[in-house]
């Protein structure tokens, strides 16, 4: 398809839950506790607790970013939207490279287990002779092992199984725990009738020569064990009803595998001592004494059970690195969609509907370290637990500044306790555990710092538009903050600030008249057209399902933005493309310029009004919602801008009014005409004043200045259209249910006059009940008549009828 699309929903609560516990459950009690038990001793038991503890705090924090902003790339969204793209590429790398050295490492759990399986089988072929089962090589500078090679096999069946598709992933994860968490239970049963208080504490609880200063150290190895809980939100924007799923899926998972490392990591020290736990496959091991040799008559039966318990490892381990992959090639998609990486990354699978080349890049990321890091797991572990701290830290720091920013788009379902110090906390535990891990991890996650910095200024921040929240949260305040913050936000700026206007397109009708203003908009501001085509399935058909008729939107969607680039490429601007396949398109417009970071959008209106063309719900759901950015909604009667007509009464949206006036008398030669309207001839003068003042102050010294004394703005309007090409006005400051019982003038407007019509409408801070009731027309108040000194001090007056400040239009616009 298109340059950017949307992944289609699929997931549901089960599934979401166990793509976090199959990724924490695997290799974390399978394989970890023998190699920490060696280390730290019986005490490893708290270890495996504080980690779930340092988890569950930063998994609170994560559920608040995900049901914000449920989008695919989890961490890394988080980050670059509120921290900017240079925290965002330390972030979403990572978060990427950390997810692939942890997957690296659940398939060298799954080769440990798969060689204790198979142990040195061979198989013999006719000439050629015998072979092991599972071959070793000898590649000159380095050894691939048997265990190596099974752990290559198990990457490479579960890149392919994610290649498939998200679908497919969630139905084998839910499957795979299901049977994991029915054999560790029976592992549990049988562990706790052989479990030996004595054998836990012989040696005490710390008998190693750290003593209990080795807790911390082992918490840091074992950490790895907890990174699933957050790649649960890596996938949120495939998952159904994210608000109520993902935090129940997140802290649930947390607190479930917590508690079972607890109980099985304690069971399994008091059935083989610490200092003799096989650090391949203790479960096994364990389990070989757990259950009884001899039962119900039948022998080998703890044989048996120690062949079950590997093959539960096989799933466990397997399942973990199933889970790692999907989600990091995530994350490569979501940067892909950024440019902080290349876009090449985002190209969706026509079938599957999946980041095919994401995955495929991820797989071979995995494969390298398999070969090279394979046979030292630790590496493998602390790599993959120092790169996820130093996220998790960036995570807690974006959720103060979303909070701190007051960032519009940023209305969480669940919310954090106790904020801000939970947040606080989550940051500082996370940057502190990095502090106990080996000298090389430690050197590893500050050269991996210093080289995403590096990739972000030497190729990001040449690509990248977006600028992160807590820069614009600096520079609109730059006379208060400190000089060296300011100066801090300005060198990390990206360079490619564009100026993005958004074209929403359906009707090759009227697209070309919009990208004709979009184009002459961007132009004047040095910036970029982003034609979007939203393609609209029914409510019936999933999202996924309208996805695979890819051909025929391939076609039709190639068809109309080759045009509008075409036409856009006439201008001299530079012209993006994308299509978004959804239910709604209207709400559609808003959440794609809002991902897009567009500053302005340029749209088609409607033929009739919203309540005329859905429910009421759904009119207040569009209607009450707060813009992303600046929208210019077009009644197109012919598009031309010869003589403009403006009418003004001050305001925010009025500003824009003048904004687009000035850019087309500057790009098309048109002439302006400005029109305020006041009532009687007495106040002729003071119009006059005002209107003069008004036309300087927005650099527009040279229109037409036009007051009307009759007091009737909408017959003004009606009047002076007449000698006018178009009228451009600000859009209505009265609310969603005084239009439904007393209708609106600028419907009015819209649809009485001969001419085209431009609304114009910013963003506001308006409260919900002010945008559903609205405040009221002029001529309701007690101040009224309004004198051209009330509009120039306070900003009221006309301007509620037709140039207030509202965050709604009074009929929906469509897509042309």
């Amino acid at each position: 398809m298109s340059d950017d699309e949307e992944l289609a929903k699929s997931l549901g609560l089960v599934s979401a839950m166990t793509i976090g516990i199959g990724t924490m459950i695997g290799a974390g009690i399978f394989v970890l506790p023998g190699v920490a038990a060696n280390d730290a001793g019986p005490v490893v038991v708290a270890s495996f607790l504080i980690g779930g503890g340092v988890a569950m705090v930063n998994a609170l924090s994560v559920s608040e970013l995900g049901t914000a902003m449920p989008k695919a790339g989890g961490g890394y969204y988080y980050v670059n939207r509120a921290l900017g793209p240079m925290f965002g590429s330390i972030a979403g790398l990572g978060d990427w490279l950390g997810l692939a050295f942890a997957s690296a490492f659940y398939s060298i759990g799954f080769g440990q287990y798969l060689v204790t399986l198979l142990g040195e089988t061979t198989f013999a072929l006719p000439v050629i002779g015998t072979f092991a089962l599972i071959p070793s090589f000898d590649l000159g500078l380095f050894t691939v092992t048997q265990i190596q090679m099974g752990a290559l096999f198990a990457g490479t069946v579960f890149i392919g199984v994610n290649y498939i598709g998200a679908k497919e992933t969630g139905g084998i994860q839910t499957v795979i725990v299901t049977l994991l968490l029915v054999i560790l239970g029976v592992f549990a049963i049988a562990g706790w009738f052989s479990f030996d208080y004595g054998t836990l504490t012989a040696d005490g609880w710390a008998p190693t020569e750290r003593g209990y200063g080795a807790i911390l150290p082992a918490t840091a190895l074992v950490f790895v064990s907890f990174l699933g809980y957050a790649k649960i939100a890596t996938v949120a924007e495939e998952l159904e009803n994210p608000g109520r799923n993902l935090p129940i899926a997140i802290i649930g998972s947390v607190a479930i595998v917590t508690v079972i490392y607890g109980i099985l990591v304690t069971i399994m020290l008091g059935i083989v001592p610490w200092d003799v736990l096989d650090t391949d496959a203790p479960v096994a091991q364990a389990a070989e004494i757990a259950f009884p040799d001899q039962l119900f008559g039948v022998t080998g039966f703890a044989a048996a059970a120690a062949t079950v318990m590997t093959l539960g490892a096989l799933l466990a381990t397997a399942s973990s690195a199933n889970a790692s992959i999907l989600s990091s090639a995530r994350i490569n998609f979501a940067m892909g969609r950024d440019k902080i990486v290349t876009n090449w990354l985002n190209e969706i699978h026509p079938r599957f509907s999946t980041p095919y080349r994401s995955i495929f890049l991820t797989g071979g990321m995995i494969v390298v370290f398999i070969i090279l890091l394979g046979q030292d797991l630790s590496i493998l572990a602390q790599a993959a637990s120092v790169l996820h701290l130093i996220v998790y830290a960036l995570m807690n720091a974006a959720l103060i500044v979303f909070r701190e920013a007051d960032v519009p788009q940023y209305d969480p379902d669940f919310t954090v306790p106790l904020y801000p110090i939970t947040p606080i906390v989550g940051m500082v535990l996370s940057l502190a555990l990095i502090g106990f891990m080996s000298p090389i991890e430690i050197g590893l996650s500050a050269a991996f710092v210093v080289g995403a910095v590096l990739w972000y200024f030497l190729y990001a921040r040449r690509e990248t538009t977006h600028q992160g929240y807590l820069g614009q949260y600096i520079l609109d305040r730059a006379e208060e903050m400190p000089e060296s913050a300011v100066s801090a936000a300005e060198s990390v700026q990206p360079e490619k600030t564009d100026y993005r206007v958004m074209v929403p397109l359906a009707n090759p009708r009227t697209e070309s008249e919009l990208i004709e203003l979009a184009s002459i908009m961007a132009k004047a501001n040095d910036g970029v057209v982003e034609a979007v085509h939203v393609v609209t399935v029914p409510d019936q058909t999933p999202l996924y399902a309208g996805a695979e008729h890819v051909e025929r939107i391939d076609a039709e969607s190639e068809r109309l933005l080759d045009s509008a680039r075409e036409s856009a490429e006439t201008f001299g601007v530079d012209v993006e493309t994308r299509t978004v396949i959804s239910h709604q398109s209207f709400e559609e417009i808003f959440h794609s310029a809002e991902t897009g970071n567009a500053d302005l959008v340029v749209m088609g209106w409607a033929n009739q009004p919203f309540w005329s063309s859905g429910t009421v719900s759904r009119g207040l759901d569009e209607l009450t919602r707060e813009l992303p950015c600046d929208f210019l909604v077009l009644k197109d009667r012919g598009f031309d801008p010869e003589h403009l007509l403006v009418p003004t009464a001050g305001g925010s949206d009025s500003d824009l009014s003048a904004e687009v006036a000035r850019t087309l008398r500057d790009g098309r030669g048109s002439e302006v005409e400005l029109l305020y309207v006041v009532d009687g001839p007495e106040n002729r003068a003071a119009g006059t004043e005002f209107l003069g003042k008004w036309a300087q102050e927005h650099d527009l010294g040279d229109a037409t200045l036009t007051v009307d004394t009759e007091g009737d703005v909408e017959d003004a309007i009606g009047r002076h259209s007449r000698e006018s090409s178009m009228v451009i006005v600000g859009a209505t400051e009265r609310g969603l249910l005084s239009r439904l019982f007393s209708g609106s003038l600028v419907y009015d407007i819209v649809n009485e006059v001969d001419s085209s019509v431009l609304l114009c409408e910013r963003p506001d801070t308006r409260s919900l009940w002010e945008r559903i009731f609205g405040r009221g027309s002029a001529a309701n108040r007690e101040d009224d008549p309004v004198t051209a000194a009330d509009a120039d001090e306070s900003g009221d007056g006309p301007e509620d009828e037709w140039s207030g400040g509202s965050s709604d239009d009074d009929a929906p616009a469509t897509t042309g």
